[in-house]
């Protein structure tokens, strides 16, 4: 449970002074102090918001006297996804969206994007049309994407084979997406500081534990983990994840564009038979999988067989 309100820059200082014996040491961006006490973690921004969170939040925040943001950030229950929690108006909020693609590709690279969409851009980013992303076409998005690019702080991780596999010798696929998605959220926090979003969305691909877990576990020297909600289908909740989704795709069929003239053949994308065919095909040639493919993959030994 939480909830946002907004101080004047001198009720802000007076909150950080009240505060000043249950300050922790960790500050997210744009924050100048996180107090815990014990029953709310208290969080104030350069902007003057403050975000209050846990059993106590309410309490804690009607003890300054200022009403609530008129978008209450007050979590409830979809229906659309049970055991999901996300707030009822989150679709209008400033939200840093991520996504991932390439993970179940077997030639090319695993590509995250993370992009902001803050309240001021929701319309234009509508009129984009990507509400639907899963449903567009590759031509599509490779038509929105520069339109992405040009006007949205984003940033992209694009791991292509070669270093995906060293990287896949110490972490399972999982912990590289988490790594990928922390890192992708951390660089936009920084391009938009002193800004801080209403709220961060991860597309899911795994617990919310667990992905903290995999971060803690490749000892992140900075974990992003401020006013943060995973769902699946997070597309479905807010634009930001639609658009991350869009310029993670392209930026993959762009590296598999790239790879295919390499190769001097069109690489398939998947892991289904024909992905066996052409490997092997690739092998023949003398050329080099790892270039081109994610090697842990089951389709590595079948194109052997072919051979």
């Amino acid at each position: 449970m939480q909830t946002v309100i907004q101080v004047s820059q001198p009720q802000l200082k007076k909150m950080a002074s009240y505060y000043a014996k249950q300050l922790t040491p960790k500050l997210p961006n744009g924050a100048i102090f996180v107090a815990k006490t014990p029953r709310a973690t208290i969080t104030g921004y350069q902007s003057g918001k403050v975000m209050f969170q846990g059993a106590g939040f309410a309490q804690e925040a009607a003890r300054w006297h200022t009403e609530p943001q008129k978008k209450s950030h007050t979590m409830v229950r979809q229906n659309t996804t049970p055991g999901i929690s996300i707030p009822r108006d989150f679709a209008d909020w400033s939200v840093l969206g991520s996504d991932e693609v390439g993970a179940g590709a077997y030639f090319g690279p695993l590509t995250t994007a993370a992009v902001y969409v803050s309240k001021d851009n929701l319309d234009w980013v509508r009129q984009l049309g990507i509400a639907d992303s899963k449903t567009l076409t590759d031509q599509k998005m490779k038509q929105i994407a520069p339109e992405i690019i040009h006007h949205l702080p984003h940033h992209v991780v694009n791991i292509m084979p070669e270093k995906y596999n060293v990287l896949q010798t110490k972490n399972n696929v999982n912990q590289m997406k988490a790594i990928s998605h922390n890192f992708a959220l951390g660089k936009v926090l920084e391009k938009i500081a002193p800004n801080v979003p209403d709220g961060i969305l991860i597309d899911q691909f795994a617990q919310e534990s667990t992905y903290y877990k995999y971060l803690r576990n490749a000892q992140q020297s900075h974990i992003v983990n401020q006013n943060v909600y995973f769902t699946t289908k997070g597309e479905q909740y807010h634009l930001s994840v639609a658009a991350a989704s869009i310029l993670a795709r392209v930026v993959e069929l762009d590296a598999i564009a790239r790879l295919s003239e390499e190769a001097g053949m069109l690489l398939p994308i998947g892991a289904g038979h024909q992905v066996d065919i052409i490997a092997a095909k690739l092998m023949k040639k003398g050329l080099d999988l790892n270039h081109f493919a994610k090697l842990h993959f089951a389709n590595t030994q079948k194109a052997k067989k072919i051979l």
